[in-house]
């Protein structure tokens, strides 16, 4: 017999069938024993009726989340029993035989409920136990059909999905790298990519115009509820558009996102209302606005774009750093001093962020595509030839190849999947997420490796 899943079972109405799952409650009241069942399509209820000696013996030993595999024959509920609001509650499954597949040690913490009380290094060490609760089941499904989105959204739009590498070159685009050491060529590293930027201008370079990736993106950097060390961004590069066209293409994405996959949130403005920089520092204090008119409304969600970036900022030594990105084009009306160097505290970058009820879930800006311009970014900053030469001498070439003018935007997918779940931090809805310190305690990494491997590599760990 063919395996039935659980949500198909009220097409099998009065007849036998089987069932491969999980023992999600169990309850023994003597002459009769309950097993609530579990599989990925969904719960159901099952019986095992006094008469049935054989299922009656096995049942009295099973336990929650062991998996078995089950003959029933499945019934319409007794009127008084009927549950409407649940899943599969006007059937249930009189059983009729019971197989053990696996048996089960007692779980670290109970599946039922948010699991929210439970400690989250000892949430992640279980992670295959605490990913079956229903909660997280319902995070990771929606991730899933919110990506869905996406890709269908943009490949309807003629963009091509290009991956890109993830073993790259170091170089200083703000965050600390992290580094991979190269066994043949000793002394020598690669660099796990900040984000894609690089390479998807390199792709406006070789004239494919419309690019996207759900992207994995690396920094070694301090994380906190929204960071992670390693994170899923929405990358999105184009050719010959303008800035308000990228926008205009960015809101319309997230617009049908939400609703398509989340019809039950209410977006308070369309189109999403628009502040400069300067605008939004004088009357929020942040260039991350929380717009909300009633914020405890957990389904409200208030998008705004803010614009006008400076371009530069003062480091902690007092020179020049960028606010965004060293890749960004200056604004039309601010070209003139970046070429020419001056009044760089006036310069305002082609940047836009957009920003969901106080936290920014994307941004980007259109781009320097002749190598002049993005040369003088670098000098403005400090950098020596030779340094500019090192670190981004492949871009300057492919900007001198004939690359278009060209932009882009990039999303954090996880911190808009924590917005739209109502969910405190990323962690709740990335599979396998590392701790807020950055640890793994599933795989229990970071962790030390063999001597060998290290001499493999002619590295050597200080104490």
């Amino acid at each position: 017999m063919q395996r039935t899943i659980i949500s198909n079972l009220k097409n099998e109405l009065g007849k036998e069938v089987k069932i491969n799952a999980w023992v999600d409650v169990r309850r023994d009241q003597g002459k009769l024993i309950f097993l609530d069942f579990r599989d990925a399509s969904g719960k159901v209820q099952g019986v095992i009726l006094p008469n049935n000696s054989e299922a009656h013996s096995v049942g009295s030993e099973v336990r929650p989340e062991w998996v078995l595999e089950v003959l029933g024959k499945v019934n319409p509920r007794p009127e008084r029993a009927i549950q409407k609001d649940k899943f599969n509650g006007d059937i249930e499954l009189e059983i009729l035989s019971i197989s053990v597949l696996n048996k089960a040690e007692t779980p670290p913490f109970e599946v039922e409920g948010d699991g929210k009380e439970v400690s989250e290094e000892i949430r992640l060490k279980y992670r295959y136990v605490d990913l079956r609760r229903e909660r997280m089941k319902k995070n990771i499904l929606k991730r899933h059909q919110s990506l869905q989105f996406v890709r269908n959204f943009y490949s309807k739009n003629d963009f091509i999905e290009i991956e890109t590498p993830c073993l790259t070159k170091s170089t200083p685009e703000g965050s600390r790298d992290f580094l991979v050491p190269a066994r043949i060529d000793p002394g020598k590293f690669y660099a796990l990519p900040q984000s894609p930027q690089q390479y998807k201008q390199f792709l406006m370079s070789a004239g494919f115009e419309k690019y996207f990736q759900i992207a994995r993106c690396f920094r070694d950097e301090d994380t906190r509820g929204d960071r992670q060390p390693e994170f899923t961004q929405i990358d999105v590069e184009t050719s010959f558009e303008s800035q308000e066209e990228i926008m205009e293409k960015s809101e319309q994405m997230i617009i049908d996102l939400v609703e398509s996959i989340f019809p039950e949130k209410k977006i308070q403005s369309k189109p999403f209302p628009r502040l400069s920089f300067a605008d939004s520092m004088e009357k929020y204090g942040t260039d991350k606005p929380d717009l909300r008119e009633d914020k405890e409304d957990e389904n409200l969600l208030a998008f705004c774009w803010v614009i006008d970036f400076p371009f530069f900022e003062k480091d902690d030594d007092g020179g020049w750093t960028f606010t965004h990105n060293p890749f960004s084009a200056p604004t039309v009306e601010s070209m003139g001093e970046l070429m020419e160097k001056r009044n760089i505290e006036n310069i305002r970058a082609a940047q836009y962020d957009i920003v969901l009820n106080g936290y920014e879930i994307g941004g980007g800006g259109l781009r320097n595509y002749t190598p002049e311009a993005l040369r003088k970014v670098f000098e403005i900053m400090g950098y020596s030839n030779d340094k500019i030469e090192h670190s981004f001498s492949p871009m300057l070439k492919a900007l001198a190849s004939g690359t278009p003018p060209h932009g882009g935007i990039a999303f954090g997918f996880d911190r808009i999947m924590m917005l739209l779940l109502n969910e405190p931090n990323i962690r709740e809805t990335i599979a396998f997420p590392k701790t807020g310190e950055g640890r793994d305690p599933l795989m229990e990494g970071p962790t030390t490796v063999a001597p060998d491997q290290l001499d493999d590599l002619g590295i050597a760990v200080q104490d």
